[in-house]
């Protein structure tokens, strides 16, 4: 969709980018964030040639912008800012409509978009598209410069950081609001912001930059979890994954190597196995597929008078599991509901990838702990 190509750009001697090259798909949500500074809205605003590279090119559907018509280029993107751009002499329903007029779209179909779109940004159409814009608080007013992004129904939506200026609720109410927008309109958005927790909230890739460069361009998850360097995980912050625990899965908080037995052992080897491997547990397996049977406990084996039967005689098939991509949410919620000590991690088809017990989530848990004190 969007296909930046070892672009370069200078002011005089002023290297601000440096041989940028990275792609957006098309319905994706991409947030750009770094220090002042970095380059992030230089970036932004070469998508709709409001600045012009030094050097490289940027296509869009596989054409090269710069040899497109800059007025249309333009009018085809909606573009949101810090300051909303409202016209002050202009009431909200001319503001909205401005472009839209210009291009001379059919007035009643117009009109019903704006109706519309007043209605999804949560404005009273009755109540606000005759007013101006020094009438409407700063949330207001960036509802209608979302709004007026919209209105012609453009692919792409660039938005320089038009939240930073708004306090924390109403910022939070029209992240929420763009999310919800998104879900139903799936255009691919280029998002300019310094705010970490926004970025994670609101986009599907995050390209993070520091003084021109790319340094990490991947999703919320994997930069969470697999930070590129030192500057990523100081910049991301290292305790912030415990801010997000929706991105710590099962398979990051498993014992990868759980004490196991086939499902052919006796009662007397098994107990054995237990014994040596200090544990008072078998996960028991099929010997070549390792799909889950069953789990077998070393107190039911002692209550047992014949140990030479099979560990399938006496072993609980009733047991909870979770998958790898289940969050450490879901495998807490389980231990807490069902008061369990023991989950195991399976795939798709059963076979056994590791166990969680109580006592490694108590070690992960408490490891944010450890971490915060050695920093």
């Amino acid at each position: 969709m969007i296909k930046f190509e070892h672009i370069t750009k200078k002011f005089k001697e002023n290297s601000v980018l440096s041989d940028i090259s990275f792609e957006i798909k098309e319905g994706e949500f991409v947030a750009i964030i770094g220090a002042s500074g970095c380059g992030k809205t230089t970036t932004l605003k070469m998508i709709n040639r409001l600045i012009n590279p030094s050097s490289g090119k940027i296509y869009v559907d596989g054409e090269d912008i710069s040899k497109k018509d800059i007025i249309k280029l333009r009018r085809s993107m909606g573009y949101v800012i810090q300051q909303t751009g409202l016209f002050p002499h202009m009431t909200i329903r001319e503001n909205i409509e401005l472009i839209p007029k210009i291009e001379k779209y059919d007035n009643d179909k117009l009109l019903k978009k704006t109706i519309e779109l007043m209605d999804m940004v949560g404005l009273n159409p009755d109540e606000f598209l005759d007013r101006y814009p020094t009438e409407l608080s700063g949330g207001q007013q960036q509802r209608v410069g979302v709004a007026r992004a919209f209105v012609t129904d453009p692919r792409i939506i660039l938005m320089d950081e038009p939240f930073s200026a708004l306090d924390p609720i109403t910022r939070s109410s029209l992240q929420d609001e763009l999310i919800e927008l998104q879900s139903q309109l799936k255009k691919t958005i280029v998002f300019v912001t310094h705010d970490m927790d926004e970025a994670i909230k609101l986009s599907d890739k995050i390209c993070i930059m520091d003084k021109g460069h790319i340094i990490q361009y991947d999703t919320p998850e994997n930069i969470l979890r697999n930070p590129a360097n030192e500057f990523v995980t100081d910049f991301v912050g290292r305790k912030r994954v415990w801010t997000s625990p929706e991105y710590i899965k099962a398979e990051d908080i498993m014992i990868e190597n759980p004490i196991t037995c086939s499902n052919t052992i006796t009662l007397f080897r098994g107990l054995e196995k237990m014994r040596s491997s200090k544990v008072d547990s078998l996960m028991v397996v099929e010997s070549k597929s390792r799909k889950m049977q069953g789990i077998v406990y070393a107190k039911r084996i002692h209550q047992q008078a014949d140990k030479s039967q099979k560990v399938t005689a006496i072993m609980n098939q009733n047991y909870l599991s979770v998958s790898p991509d289940d969050t450490i949410l879901d495998v807490l919620n389980i231990v807490s509901e069902n008061n369990v000590s023991y989950i195991p991690v399976l795939s798709d088809d059963r076979r056994l990838l590791g166990l969680i017990t109580k006592s490694s989530l108590v070690t992960t848990l408490s490891q944010q702990y450890l971490e915060e004190e050695e920093v």
